[in-house]
């Protein structure tokens, strides 16, 4: 499992490449909401969890695949972009797990992606 408290994800850009990096491990009434790639990690946003994928060793053919499901967030915050910093984030507190940080660069539907997770909470 990715160790989150030393890793974070940062500078995430929608990209839709690790959306089908991860579609052979979805179920089959899950659906892709949005998908992000960092240098060489991403996550993708389903209609039922966060799929965390880090790459790890020096050809990449590697990859841990962490599932994150919504029913076990307990709150989360948002950080929206700004005139001068373009940058958000998104903070996920787990019940079990704690919390787990996902930084956004350029344009990221954070707004949404609150939405989806807010339609899971409450």
């Amino acid at each position: 499992m990715i160790d989150f408290d030393n890793k974070g994800f940062f500078k995430l850009k929608q990209n839709d490449e690790y959306a089908e990096r991860v579609r052979s491990l979805l179920l089959d009434d899950e659906q892709v909401v949005d998908s992000y790639k960092s240098m060489r990690d991403g996550v993708v946003f389903t209609n039922k969890r966060i799929i965390a994928v880090n790459v790890q060793g020096i050809t990449g053919s590697k990859k841990d695949f962490t599932s994150l499901p919504y029913n076990n967030i307990v709150a989360y915050s948002v950080e929206t972009s700004g005139t001068f910093d373009l940058d958000s984030e998104l903070e996920v507190y787990f019940s079990s797990l704690g919390k787990v940080k996902f930084e956004f660069t350029g344009k990221t539907s954070i707004v949404e992606i609150s939405k989806h997770i807010s339609k899971h909470l409450l």
